[in-house]
């Protein structure tokens, strides 16, 4: 399984305009299917006017989640060309919406595929592409005087210590890139008295 991918750090933009009709470009980073739709709804408040709000997202570093919208727009003409930018630039946890003002004059279906797919490309563009990690959380139980022990390999493996108590009985949570937790695991079981909590 791959443990990285490719997203947006902050939303951008990017217009297009072809045949006076204007193409106004947004790229968003979203990690859920609800951020999708509060995201859509904000542009579709903000751009009342507009004829059509097309949008496509890709969610999930397996990115498996994914959906694209025409808004009205001829079938295929507009969300497929935006989620075909998403894709090419291998991105996810990604929302492309394009808003469009009619200018008068009727691009046909080809003219309408280029123009979301410009669109798209100056909104992408604009962006600050970044790579994350796909993380794991590990839950840890200890006594108190393993402490040390548990301290090395974290200060050893670099994983980030998200929760913690200490009692009679400490509690860690630590946070580590998927293709390094088994390897964490291991270790921190070998610890005496220590065992993970699911």
């Amino acid at each position: 399984m791959k443990d990285m991918f490719r997203t947006i750090s902050t939303t951008s933009n990017g217009l297009f305009t072809e045949k006076r009709s204007r193409f106004i470009a947004y790229a968003v980073p979203v990690s859920s299917v609800e951020e999708v739709k509060i995201a859509v709804d904000a542009y579709r408040k903000q751009y009342y006017d507009a004829r059509h709000v097309c949008w496509a997202y890709m969610i999930g570093a397996e990115r498996l989640t994914f959906r694209a919208n025409d808004d009205g727009e001829p079938s295929g003409t507009a969300g497929k060309p935006l989620l075909g930018q998403i894709n090419s630039n291998e991105l996810t946890d990604i929302l492309i919406v394009v808003i469009r003002y009619f200018g008068g004059i009727k691009l046909g279906t080809g003219g309408l595929i280029v123009a979301y797919k410009a669109a798209a490309v100056e909104a992408i563009e604009a962006a600050e592409i970044i790579e994350k990690t796909v993380d794991e959380d590990i839950c840890v139980v200890f006594e108190y005087p393993f402490l040390n022990g548990i301290m090395k390999i974290i200060k050893d493996d670099g994983p980030t210590i998200i929760k913690q108590t200490f009692d009679m009985d400490c509690e860690m949570t630590l946070r580590i890139r998927k293709g390094e937790a088994e390897r964490l695991k291991t270790k921190l079981t070998k610890v005496e008295t220590a065992y993970l909590k699911d």
